[in-house]
């Protein structure tokens, strides 16, 4: 699953900057960034809250245009969203009145993803199976836990097999246990279907286990701190985050994310400061 060095190179961030307007002026959350994410390659993006990770998924997910630079997809500019990039949020994105069911064949009755109706019953089956909710196909969300809507929400987004996955924090409603199995899950579903994927996380245990390249961001505005090459082969198990290097690579990396937690904590005080003054 892991990308090799003439894997093509999918996800292209050439020099990217992303600047909106407030009342007190321009806020500058994402200043010159440039990385690439190849075929097949997993890549998470770890931060302080706020500096600016969610925009740069949602530049390649078409939903925000960057102030400067380029995001390419496969040679082109992004213009906007499209149907090879199935995006995963934080809160739970499904329909409150469409039935479990319904939600996961949502996506496969666009005209962009139609199928038979017997494949699409199948896929629909499949996955309500991986996401523990057969038992829940004619519920309505409203019904669900919080942990099972987010499944949900994730079952959709798998079930129409986009090339891309852009995934914001999937698994952060989650309780640990049920965490851990989506995890496991995931890599299971990559390992069979092979994605590009993009995960944006505050985790550094999940980064690390569920990724093969790290990106360190600064506080805001977003720019490269570091790129952590993750020294682990697929499949990964849980015995994985008992080996001495997962503990000595989540120590550089927890110490890394923690200096730029102090840097935002100090640019939130002189701002502070200066709007007081």
């Amino acid at each position: 699953m892991s990308a090799v060095m003439s894997s093509p190179q999918r996800i292209v961030f050439d020099r990217v900057s992303v600047e909106f307007g407030t009342a007190h002026g321009p806020l500058r959350v994402v200043e010159d960034v440039s990385f690439s994410i190849a075929d097949r390659e997993f890549v998470s993006i770890i931060g302080p809250s706020g500096c600016g990770k969610t925009t740069m998924m949602n530049i390649v997910a078409g939903f925000v245009q960057p102030s400067g630079g380029t995001v390419m997809l496969d040679g082109k500019p992004v213009g906007g969203p499209g149907p090879e990039r199935g995006v995963i949020f934080q809160e739970y994105g499904v329909f409150p009145w469409l039935t479990v069911e319904q939600n996961i064949a949502f996506g496969l009755n666009l005209a962009a993803n139609r199928l038979p109706a017997g494949e699409k019953a199948d896929i629909v089956r499949r996955y309500m199976g991986l996401m523990g909710l057969t038992d829940f196909a004619k519920a309505f969300p409203k019904t669900l836990s919080g942990g099972m809507r987010q499944r949900l929400a994730i079952a959709r987004a798998y079930a129409v097999k986009p090339q891309f996955l852009l995934m914001d924090e999937p698994f952060g409603a989650l309780d640990a246990q049920t965490r851990s199995n989506m995890q496991d899950l995931l890599l299971e579903v990559l390992a069979a279907e092979g994605k590009t994927v993009m995960l944006i996380t505050h985790s550094v245990e999940e980064a690390i286990y569920l990724s093969s390249r790290i990106i360190v961001v600064t506080a805001r505005p977003s720019r490269i701190r570091e790129v952590i090459e993750v020294p682990f082969a697929y499949p990964r198990d849980e015995g994985l985050h008992e080996r001495p290097e997962f503990g000595e690579l989540r120590s550089h990396i927890r110490d890394l994310v923690m200096k730029e937690y102090a840097a935002q904590q100090r640019q939130s005080v002189g701002n502070t400061a200066r709007n007081l003054g």
